[in-house]
């Protein structure tokens, strides 16, 4: 008797162990979540600012991606046929909308597919609340009208096609790679995120939206003398020193043009442009 009690407390202890070893291999094997980079900032020559800025990069665009952007505004790359309606305007279902409250990081799912995940933007890019992304855009159906009333594409995309309607059209069809939040309740979905490495050891990062910043408020409105452009994106060039800490610039009241060097597009003359996010500071999270 006793020895059948050894042998199934043994068996026991050996089905404890397996089962502790499958539970690690599914956690080890399930995909990451959370921001592969984080970078906090405060806003600056907006209407809103001072304001806390977080960008979250879920995952960095390819050379592919890049090479893509690139042909999209130079004409040589046709958008994917299904964003010819948002060609004129990128009011689509791009950007993320939520209240804050409730839900947690978006997760890896997020960043290929961006439907209704739950994310949480930030009041300030210290510790902040938590915020429903994904689903709700601008007043429905603005942006994406080109496969409504029974397939009609509106005039605008039967318009002489020009770059920035072509890159209009390639953002709001592009995956998610990551989140730009502040203080307003609804994000906005970086649909590019390209990190360009300098010799010195700083480097640069481009990010583009599918909307415009500011497109549910005034709180981006450039202020001073400078024009605001008419694009219904946003690109922002981050430029960061080999220590993680720099600025950064937007396409608000800058021109967008393709870097010969850096084959992205990016911010045309640069330095000459207002500082939108200062003190930017990278925060590594893996």
């Amino acid at each position: 008797m006793f020895k059948r009690i050894r042998i199934s407390h043994a068996l026991a202890i050996v089905s404890l162990g397996l089962i502790t070893i499958s539970l690690s291999t599914i956690a080890q094997t399930q995909a990451p979540t959370g921001p592969v980079m984080r970078f906090t900032a405060t806003s600056a020559n907006v209407s809103g600012a001072p304001d806390s800025i977080r960008f979250d990069v879920l995952a960095w665009s390819s050379d592919a991606d890049r090479d893509q952007m690139a042909g999209v505004w130079n004409l040589t790359v046709t958008p994917n046929a299904g964003a010819r309606g948002a060609a004129d305007g990128a009011r689509g279902a791009g950007g993320c909308r939520g209240a804050r409250g409730g839900g947690g990081q978006p997760d890896a799912a997020a960043a290929a597919n961006p439907p209704a995940a739950a994310a949480n933007p930030p009041a300030a890019a210290a510790n902040p609340p938590a915020a429903d992304a994904g689903a709700a855009a601008a007043p429905a159906g603005r942006g994406g009208r080109g496969g409504g009333r029974g397939g009609a594409a509106p005039a605008a995309a039967d318009a002489p096609p020009t770059p920035e309607r072509a890159l209009a059209a390639a953002l709001q069809t592009a995956k998610t790679v990551g989140y730009l939040w502040s203080s307003e309740s609804a994000g906005y979905s970086l649909r590019y995120a390209y990190r360009l490495p300098q010799p010195d050891g700083s480097e640069r990062i481009i990010f583009a939206t599918d909307r415009r910043l500011g497109a549910w408020n005034d709180l981006w409105k450039p202020t001073g003398n400078a024009t605001a452009t008419p694009y219904e994106f946003t690109v922002i060039e981050l430029r960061m020193n080999p220590k993680g800490i720099g600025e950064g610039k937007t396409s608000l009241t800058g021109k967008v043009t393709i870097d010969a060097t850096a084959k992205s597009i990016a911010l045309d003359g640069y330095t000459a442009l207002p500082v939108v996010f200062k003190d930017v500071k990278r925060v590594n999270t893996k």
